[in-house]
């Protein structure tokens, strides 16, 4: 056998060779099996670009008690629950509406450098990093790598525009390579509710079939349940945290869109949490003119839609709980046990 011997492999040290290994070993076992590209374990972040970045932080420190556990410039990091997983808030840039921008998923042994060529094995391209304004049909099928002072922070785009991170189980928006470096908790109000994690995501996309099986595929995630007989819930890690990928298929390239993200908590009343709601100022949206659709909800506005047994609900419905906070931009509550399935609180799926 012959052995080549490069101009740049002979610049190579030993101990950056020997520190490369385990990467390098990581995308061969890629390159050689069909399976999942990688493997995620939760949905452990998102943000908001939002008009008033202190306005928002009131707002659900107020409903929620959510400390603020990581800053870099005006952009927060606020907690969900015990962390390290975290809603993040920052300022609409120009050009940019307030919205759920991206989510976030932890990845099993994260390595910056093998999560990248895992992505390249299924055909990502690394470019430099857009605008965060930049909507993510612009740049779909493409990864890039934001250095967020001294913290590598990795980004891909999907095929249909949706904006992904992926992290350690460390994460926690903060410093250090990994960027699991964040102070103690800043001091924040007690709230009125006191939440337990993120369940769930719903993005509308073109062509919901097809995202639903790309992310069973790229992840290995499974189905935990229907929420009608075309509307699979695919499920992320636990069993619980979801996303919900909708939409009809069309050879347009519509921007994918987060249309809403979802908290859940012990003791969830939906009778108890409305009348909160409501004595903190939020008003109910207004009801639907006859045989029309429901209104959209403006901001500061709250809502039950019952998911009825046509779409994998209860009998006489699974309520599930909405509230818009100050920008408009549509939330959810759902109990500890939601996982998007049957029953009274929507816990009842799919056998793992």
């Amino acid at each position: 056998m012959t052995t080549i011997k490069t101009k740049a492999m002979s610049g190579i040290s030993r101990r950056s060779l020997l520190a490369a290994l385990p990467a390098l070993a990581f995308v061969r076992g890629v390159l050689a099996q069909s399976g999942p590209a990688l493997s995620i374990e939760k949905i452990n972040c998102f943000e908001l670009s939002v008009a008033d970045v202190a306005r928002t932080q009131a707002f659900y420190q107020d409903l929620f008690g959510m400390p603020v556990q990581g800053r870099s410039g005006d952009r927060i990091c606020m907690r969900v629950g015990e962390g390290p997983a975290f809603m993040a808030v920052r300022k609409v840039l120009p050009n940019e509406k307030p919205a759920i921008t991206q989510i976030g998923y932890s990845v099993e042994n994260f390595d910056i450098t093998a999560v990248q060529a895992a992505l390249e094995s299924r055909g990502y391209v690394r470019i430099e990093a857009p605008s965060p304004a930049a909507p993510g049909i612009d740049n779909a099928n493409k990864l890039w790598v934001r250095m967020r002072g001294e913290t590598p922070e990795l980004y891909f785009s999907d095929p249909r525009g949706l904006i992904v991170q992926l992290s350690d189980t460390s994460y926690c928006g903060g410093a250090g390579e990994l960027g699991n470096v964040c102070s103690a908790p800043e001091a924040a109000p007690a709230g009125m509710f006191s939440l337990t994690e993120i369940s769930h995501f719903t993005a509308f996309v073109n062509d919901g079939a097809g995202a639903n099986t790309y992310y069973q595929e790229l992840f290995g995630l499974k189905v935990q349940s229907y929420q009608g007989p075309t509307s699979p819930v695919t499920g992320t890690g636990d069993g619980k945290q979801f996303v919900m990928y909708a939409g009809g298929a069309s050879e347009n390239k519509t921007p994918a869109n987060l249309n809403h993200g979802c908290f859940n908590m012990t003791g969830f009343n939906v009778d108890q949490i409305l009348a909160k709601l409501t004595e903190y100022g939020l008003k109910a949206r207004p009801e639907a003119a006859p045989g029309g659709p429901p209104p959209q909800a403006g901001p500061l506005m709250h809502y039950i839609s019952l998911r009825m047994p046509a779409r994998g609900g209860a009998e006489g419905g699974t309520p599930e709980l909405y509230f818009t906070d100050p920008d408009g931009i549509l939330m959810q509550l759902q109990d500890v046990t939601y996982c998007g399935g049957g029953g009274y609180l929507g816990n009842e799926c799919l056998a793992g």
